[in-house]
């Protein structure tokens, strides 16, 4: 096997993978479907559209968690998929998603927002519990007799 050294035959062996993947709280499976996705996109129109079943067969998944972990993407706004259709035997049938990967940027800003959501959201609780421990401490309850 001969290798090219020219800067294009180069590109085509190899596919970056954005460093901001790995701050965001992805597990295992999300990140190597969406390394797989960024290994068969077409690098003009950021599209592709293997199958559950090949993106499974290729990174060691079932098609069920495959689907599972696209849908988990998708809602962190790392990719987009669409519905597509394809002829058979003259019926209109589904065919594969769409798979629009979406810029980095964009979904480590969402990711960052909802770090922050989280953390306010935790601040806001340990308010709420410093101020309810204070008014319990303030106004005791009284033992109840059971008899």
């Amino acid at each position: 096997m001969t290798f090219s050294n020219s800067s294009s035959e180069k590109l085509k062996r190899f596919f970056p993978v954005p460093n901001d993947v790995f701050q965001m709280d992805l597990c295992n499976s999300e990140i190597v479907i969406y390394s797989y996705l960024l290994y068969c996109e077409d690098r003009d129109t950021f599209k592709c559209h293997p199958s559950y079943t090949t993106i499974g067969d290729s990174v060691g998944l079932s098609k069920n968690t495959v689907m599972k972990y696209v849908a988990m993407l998708e809602e962190k706004g790392l990719i987009k998929t669409e519905h597509s259709e394809i002829m058979k035997n003259g019926k209109k049938r589904n065919g594969n998603l769409i798979y629009t990967i979406l810029p980095i940027n964009d979904a480590y800003e969402r990711f960052y927002e909802r770090q922050m959501q989280q953390l306010e959201q935790e601040n806001a609780r340990a308010r709420a519990k410093k101020r309810l421990d204070a008014f319990e401490r303030k106004h005791p309850r009284k033992a109840v007799d059971p008899a």
